[in-house]
């Protein structure tokens, strides 16, 4: 009896044991999917990765076909951020009959039949259709703002930047449907009748009244835009008041670009119209001068800005720039970028320092003829006018004075430098003194360094019982001892020569439309499935542009 018991229990452990285990992926709470998607993507977009886009979308899809549980944690992520980068699969555009888009239509497709996938949506990439300097044509806008409409809570269409000419278009339209918009990039381009009014009166005046109502009805559901650049291309007009009424139309709007545009558009008027901001960027406006920014600095709205860049507005005292600096006391970032130098006024005193502010932490100085600028700006920061100053940069620093009063480097120039265009100029004797190039600068920073080290800073005298011993000598170093200030040479776009951002590092397409050494999956080249799961189609490594940057 006791022998059969222990034989029964025996052979149900046994069955109990063969039984397989319930998934341990069903207990994990969703912290832990959230986890691991964040390393995988880590993974595929770092700036280092030999991936893209494509094989992360690739493994995303993988993962959701391992069970429900998975496919809860990755759908969101997979529908999130949608980057179509680069050409479609040749079987594809073969199988559809169409030359470009195919993803598009077949995107648009599971987004209108699958609406609670749309939902999701909250950023577009469209893929590069067209060359750089090639009009978009008006199937692709079509189709374009087609997709834009099948998405309601859409919040960033980024890489597709067409131009604005006061005319009636799809995609315009359809962004200006989506409430939940949180970016929009405005290239007003020229208007054939408004170019026509113009040679017969002058502004105000030039649109008439559809455009101008147009303009600003397309601001009207845009409760929750925060970032709004504003740039014109080719003689574009986008008048006065215009410009008042559509920017006090945005109740969130925190960051605010505005470009190129005429003194009849944009000038010291419009200036102090300006809404509170927390960003400012101007750039090329010649209706803008020293005066105005003086008086714009003194304004309510102006006290919340942290950061401004002032880009070619060619600002002739320096008075203005103290001025800016001496009334924004939230600023933490400030850039400015100009040929000629900002001087002291004739018959103004002159106190030290010259410049000076309390908050802020990052200068971007960029003076091409400097003229005294930089010896000001150097005696401001000895006086002490920036003791929260943590990060400066100077491409046209050729004389090393804010150099010194930074933290001593030992290497400036970068590794990749000698892959650039500029270097290969200066090897053809092609370079200038006032170039203004990361790498001219990086290049006589590094030549300072390298002359500071030639130098005796220290030597240490070692004597018992007045006999020398042993003498060290301390080489020189180019920069203080102690600074907080961090000298910065490097640019806002990895890879670029320039140090600041503009527009066409934004709407250039050149690298997606032909890539060059793009990814086509070769790393995955090891997988046991073969060829047919690592290979797709090549695609440039695309990187977004963050708007931020040109902050």
């Amino acid at each position: 009896m006791s022998f059969s018991h222990q034989t029964t229990l025996t052979t149900q452990q046994k069955s109990r044991s063969t039984e397989p285990p319930p998934p341990v992926f069903q207990r994990l709470p969703s912290e832990i999917y959230d986890c691991i998607l964040r390393h995988l993507a880590v993974f595929h977009k770092e700036p280092a990765s030999m991936s893209c886009e494509t094989c992360h979308l690739r493994d995303l899809y993988a993962l959701a076909l391992v069970d429900r549980a998975w496919d809860r944690a990755v759908r969101p992520r997979l529908y999130c951020k949608i980057h179509l980068v680069g050409n479609d699969w040749p079987a594809h555009t073969k199988k559809f009959k169409m030359k470009a888009g195919v993803r598009l239509k077949l995107l648009r497709r599971t987004l209108r039949e699958r609406r609670a996938l749309a939902q999701h949506v909250r950023e577009i990439k469209v893929p590069r259709l067209q060359a750089d300097g090639e009009e978009v044509g008006a199937k692709t806008l079509d189709m374009v703002a087609s997709l834009v409409m099948a998405c309601p809570n859409l919040e960033k269409l980024i890489g597709f930047y067409p131009v604005y000419g006061h005319g009636f278009d799809r995609l315009t339209y359809a962004l200006s449907t989506r409430s939940n918009l949180k970016e929009r990039v405005w290239i007003i381009a020229e208007n054939p009748s408004i170019t026509e009014r113009s040679l017969k009166q002058l502004p105000p005046g030039l649109m008439d009244l559809e455009q101008a109502e147009s303009f600003l009805h397309f601001h009207d559901r845009w409760r929750s835009l925060s970032t709004l650049f504003l740039c014109s291309q080719k003689q574009g007009v986008l008048e006065r008041d215009i410009f008042v009424q559509s920017l006090h139309r945005l109740p969130a709007l925190q960051h605010l670009c505005i470009s190129n545009f005429d003194v009849d558009d944009f000038d010291d008027v419009t200036l102090q119209s300006l809404p509170p901001l927390q960003s400012l960027r101007l750039q090329d406006l010649e209706g803008v001068t020293f005066w105005g920014l003086s008086e714009f600095a003194r304004t309510k709205p102006a006290g919340s800005i942290r950061q401004l860049s002032l880009v070619n507005l060619d600002i002739t005292y320096l008075s203005a720039i103290s001025n800016i600096l001496l009334h924004l006391t939230n600023l933490q970032r400030f850039t400015l970028v100009q040929e000629s130098s900002p001087e002291v006024a004739a018959g103004d005193l002159v106190f030290q320092p010259v410049i000076a502010s309390q908050a802020l932490h990052y200068l971007h100085w960029d003076i091409l003829v400097p003229g005294s600028a930089n010896e000001n700006l150097a005696s401001s920061i000895r006086a002490g006018g920036f003791p929260s100053l943590r990060t400066l940069r100077a491409p046209s620093d050729y004389d090393g004075q804010l150099q010194m009063l930074c933290r001593p480097r030992s290497q400036v120039v970068l590794p990749s430098d000698k892959y650039s265009k500029a270097y290969r100029a200066s090897g053809e004797g092609n370079s200038s003194g006032t170039a203004r190039t990361l790498f001219t600068a990086r290049k006589l920073a590094q030549e300072r360094i390298e002359g500071a080290r030639k130098t005796v800073k220290f030597r240490v005298v070692i004597e018992e019982e007045g006999v020398v011993q042993e003498v060290f000598e301390i080489q020189g170093f180019m920069g203080t001892i102690g600074s907080r200030i961090s000298y910065n040479l490097e640019s806002d776009v990895p890879g670029n020569d320039n140090a600041l951002i503009d527009f066409p590092d934004l709407v250039s397409g050149s690298k997606e439309v032909a890539p060059r050494d793009g990814c086509t999956g070769l790393w995955n080249a090891s997988h046991h499935a073969g060829k047919k799961w690592w290979n797709h189609t090549e695609r440039y490594r695309y990187q977004p542009v963050d708007l931020h940057r040109f902050f």
